[in-house]
C-alpha cells in the first residue's frame, strides 16, 4: 500500500498555547496517524496530548492483531496520562491505521476521523460528547448540537479515569480514498461538505493548510489540527507495503511554561473540583474580612516535511 499524508496544526486566534499534538509514520507494514487534543490548565493539556501521542505511536505492535493492538495502545496511553496527572488532565485521541487494504480507526473523545470517497464524506469515529448523546437519544437535532454552547463537554477522554472504553472501527479501503483526522478546532467550524470539497484539493499540503486557514477565518476559537492522508494504491498480491510520507510527524509542542487559558471542556469531576475550589475561596475571603491583619499591606502553523520509505 502507498499512503501519502500531510499535517498542519495552529494555536488558533483565542488560545495562548497549542494543546493539540499529532504524529504519524510507518509501523512495520502499516502506517499509523494520531491526533490528540489536550485539556487542562498550566500547560497540562500539552503534556497530556503529547504523552498520549507518543505512547500510542510507541505501543502499537505491528505483529499483533491490529484492532487489539490499537486498543492496547490507547489503554496504555490512558494509564500513563492518568498516572501522571492524577485525573487532573486529559486528552482526546483518534488514530488511523492503514494496513494492507483496510483502515482501522480508534477514538476516545470528540476528535474525528473522516473518510472521503468519490467526493462523498462520512464520519467514521463517534463523538463522545454530551450533545452527541442528546442527538442519539432524540433530544437534540444535529444542527442544534453543532451550535450548542455546551458542545465542548466530552463524556470520555484519555487520562480522566483509571479505565477507558476505546471505540474501534474497520473499513475496507479503495484506491483514491482520503482519510482526515482533526481536532474540534477544525471540524467545529467547518461543515462536512466543505471538508469534502477542500480534501479533494491536490497536493495534500494545500488541502491541510486551507482547512486550518478556513477555521481561523471563522474565528479560530480553539487549537486547530488537521492530518489528511490519501491512499494511492493498495497492495498487489504478494507485494510489499510501501509508505510515502509527505509531512513527517510533529508532536512539536513540548511542555511550555506559558499559562493556558481556561479550557471549555469539563467533565463531571472537573465541575465538582471547580465548585469545591470556589467554595473554599469564598470561605477564605470571608475569614480574611472578619479577621483583618493590619500588617498585610497568532502563532505560526507547525509543519515538517519529509519523504521516507520503510
Amino acid at each position: 500500500m502507498r499512503v501519502r499524508f500531510s499535517a498542519r496544526t495552529h494555536v488558533g486566534k483565542r488560545r495562548e498555547v497549542n494543546q493539540d499534538a499529532f504524529d504519524g509514520g510507518s509501523r512495520g507494514p502499516a502506517t499509523l496517524l494520531v491526533v490528540c487534543d489536550g485539556m487542562g490548565g498550566h500547560a497540562a493539556g500539552e503534556v497530556a496530548s503529547q504523552l498520549a501521542v507518543t505512547t500510542i505511536m510507541a505501543e502499537y505492535d505491528p505483529s499483533a492483531d491490529p484492532e487489539a493492538s490499537l486498543r492496547e495502545a490507547f489503554t496504555t496511553a490512558n494509564h500513563r496520562v492518568y498516572t501522571q496527572g492524577r485525573g487532573t488532565m486529559g486528552t482526546t485521541g483518534v488514530a488511523a491505521l492503514f494496513l494492507h487494504d483496510h483502515l482501522y480507526v480508534a477514538n476516545v473523545g470528540d476528535s474525528r476521523a473522516y473518510l472521503v470517497r468519490e467526493g462523498q464524506i462520512s464520519q467514521i469515529s463517534l463523538d463522545h460528547s454530551f450533545v452527541s448523546d442528546q442527538v442519539a437519544a432524540g433530544l437534540m437535532t444535529a444542527e442544534q448540537a453543532r451550535h450548542s454552547n455546551i458542545r465542548n463537554i466530552i463524556t470520555r477522554a484519555l487520562g480522566h479515569s483509571a479505565d477507558v472504553n476505546v471505540d474501534i472501527f474497520a473499513r475496507e479501503l479503495h484506491p483514491g480514498d482520503t482519510i482526515l483526522l482533526s481536532s474540534d478546532g477544525m471540524h467545529g467550524l467547518i461543515e462536512d461538505d466543505e471538508i469534502a470539497e477542500v480534501a479533494s484539493i491536490a497536493p495534500l499540503e494545500e488541502a491541510a493548510q486551507r482547512l486550518v486557514d478556513l477555521a481561523n477565518e471563522r474565528g479560530g476559537i480553539d487549537n486547530i489540527t488537521v492530518v489528511i492522508a490519501q491512499v494511492d494504491e493498495l497492495d498487489a498480491p504478494g507485494g510489499d507495503d510501501t509508505t510515502v510520507l509527505l509531512a513527517e510527524s510533529a508532536p512539536a509542542h513540548p511542555p511550555s511554561s506559558s499559562r493556558a487559558k481556561a479550557e471549555p471542556r469539563l467533565n463531571t469531576l472537573g465541575l465538582f473540583l471547580f465548585a469545591l475550589t470556589l467554595l473554599i475561596l469564598i470561605a477564605v475571603g470571608a475569614l480574611a474580612f472578619l479577621l483583618p491583619n493590619p500588617d498585610f499591606n497568532t502563532a505560526p502553523t507547525s509543519v515538517a516535511t519529509a519523504t521516507i520509505a520503510p
